[in-house]
């Protein structure tokens, strides 16, 4: 049974592992068509079959239910601290990075392979999945490896912020086509301040928002830097404020169309 804690971690096991049985398993559709003979100018070709609902709904819901069994058979088995990887957990514990670095030592992918259960490589070969026992550890590296790699990527939030991903507009009142601040969620003259207090971990400090000059201005101007830091965290947060959102509604009506 999957632990709440670890419904995340395992949500992202088993859309790594589906990625890799629906590739196996998607039928060809180079093989499903005939070779056009040549000098038939009236040839009939063969029409490609588009899936539905109805001629393949039920064999869509039984690989729906494989992979689910299948995936939580598998994550279920897997050490506790690889089942809750996360970027936060390799930020406080370094040697998880050393540990699930990538490519997979093939020691520690043995080691995880070993405690599977059985039943797992009988229900990928009844599958054709792999074809024997001792392909499992190959067909299951890649969808470790992807795992381990989403997991551990820093959210977009926590990236640092002249290399972060800027948004179509402002996060706080949605204008677009406006140049963009990035507004440092913990500010700078609090960091040290944060960290000693508990307030944020060292790694968090680098949380940024990217805003429009007026919503940028404004937020400095109804909260101070103590609030900003260990109230107004996160845009979530920041919106939660009242007056916040009184004045994201106004100044959202204050728009320009793109040149």
């Amino acid at each position: 049974m999957i632990q709440d804690a670890e419904i995340t971690s395992f949500e992202a096991f088993q859309d790594s592992l589906s990625t890799t049985v629906i590739a196996k398993l998607a039928p060809d559709p180079k093989r499903s068509r005939k070779r056009a003979v040549k000098g038939r100018k009236n040839e009939i070709k063969p029409v490609v079959k588009t899936p539905t609902n109805d001629d393949n709904g039920e064999d869509a819901g039984e690989l729906s239910d494989f992979v689910e069994f299948l995936a939580e058979e598998i994550f279920v088995s897997l050490p506790s601290d690889l089942r809750s990887l996360s970027y936060a957990a390799i930020q406080d514990n370094p040697s998880l990075k050393t540990k699930y670095d990538i490519p997979l030592e093939p020691v520690l992918l043995t080691a995880l392979v070993d405690h599977l259960p059985p039943t797992t490589s009988d229900s990928l070969q009844t599958y054709a999945l792999i074809p024997s026992p001792s392909d499992l550890d190959r067909f299951l590296a890649p969808i470790l490896e992807t795992y381990i790699t989403t997991t551990t990527s820093p959210p977009p939030e926590y990236t640092p912020a002249l290399t972060a991903t800027r948004p179509a507009g402002c996060e706080i009142c949605g204008r677009e086509h406006l140049p963009l601040t990035y507004h440092h969620l913990i500010p700078r003259q609090m960091h040290a301040k944060a960290v000693k207090w508990g307030w944020h971990r060292e790694w968090e400090l680098q949380k940024v928002a990217w805003l429009c000059r007026a919503c940028h201005s404004y937020l400095h101007r109804v909260a101070t830097n103590e609030e900003l830091a260990r109230e107004l965290y996160s845009v979530e947060l920041i919106l939660e404020r009242e007056d916040v959102g009184k004045w994201a509604r106004w100044v959202g009506r204050v728009r320009w169309k793109a040149r």
